[in-house]
């Protein structure tokens, strides 16, 4: 149908010969959100998509969210918009799942990049399978039972802590209140277990004391970015990312300063996580 070039042992892969500013057929639908189940993240090149190919492409996946905090495209709630200027630099550094501080985190995302600085910028993604599968017995048995607390408000402390910026995203506070999930989910589509905490939003494993809770997340943090769990993309314009927001974490790096670089996402609408 078309060609799938893996990046890396653990996860990723580039897909060639489909072009997405076209209607897609069923049939290739189907299998680039297969492909997107096995490789956890899937790249395309040279994808010169409007907003609403955009739009039509993730829609294809499911039902879309929108992001409380970050700017959008006009005429389109849905495409966030994620920009580091001179002027105002990006606060994410850390790695992450997306907006884990829901009840439903997404799905995955579709992001395409925009504008691409002359170098740096590129993007890590690690597989949570990988991770899962790396922790001896021991430890698999210690985490199948617990579970962790996700806060919008540890993930946007420092947005917060900016002036005015709790009156910005008061009303983002008030519709996310800190959320529950399963520090082991069961991956709802390939039925295999994934780690599910992040370093950016979770806050701390519930019934341990603050030390407990600490070490063993922080461990977690660590083990999760191993190398060979990871993959690396290095971004050109119109290139396009697709990852699996419910096996995956994903690390924007920031060494590009102060190169302008514009990315714009659309986050699919997901189950709560079990």
């Amino acid at each position: 149908m078309f060609d799938v070039k893996p990046v890396a042992g653990a996860l990723g892969a580039e897909l060639h010969g489909v072009d997405l500013t076209k209607e897609l057929s069923s049939e290739v639908l189907q299998e680039i959100r297969r492909l997107l189940v096995e490789f956890q993240v899937i790249f395309f090149r040279s994808q010169d998509i409007s907003h609403e190919q955009h739009k039509r492409l993730a829609s294809s996946f499911g039902p879309l969210q929108t992001h409380p905090a970050y700017g959008t495209v006009e005429g389109y709630p849905e495409i966030t918009i994620l920009e580091s200027t001179p002027e105002k630099q990006t606060k994410i550094e850390c790695w992450h799942s997306d907006m884990t501080y829901r009840l439903h985190p997404p799905l995955g995302s579709v992001l395409r990049a925009r504008i691409i600085p002359p170098k740096g910028g590129d993007t890590l993604w690690s597989s949570m399978t990988a991770a899962y599968d790396g922790l001896s017995h021991t430890m698999q048995k210690i985490l199948k039972d617990l579970v962790a607390v996700h806060d919008f408000c540890w993930g946007f402390k420092e947005s917060l802590e900016e002036p005015g910026g709790k009156e910005r995203l008061a009303q983002a506070i008030a519709d996310n209140p800190p959320v529950k999930h399963p520090v082991i989910q069961v991956h709802p589509e390939s039925g295999k277990k994934v780690i599910f905490v992040n370093s950016l939003f979770t806050t701390h494993i519930e019934g341990m004391h603050k030390s407990e809770s600490d070490t063993l997340l922080n461990y977690l943090y660590q083990h999760v970015t191993r190398p060979e769990y990871t993959c690396r993309f290095n971004w050109q314009p119109d290139s396009i990312a697709i990852w699996d927001n419910r096996s995956t974490q994903h690390k924007p790096i920031n060494d590009y300063f102060p190169a302008h670089r514009r990315m714009e996402r659309i986050s699919i609408d997901g189950d709560k996580p079990y």
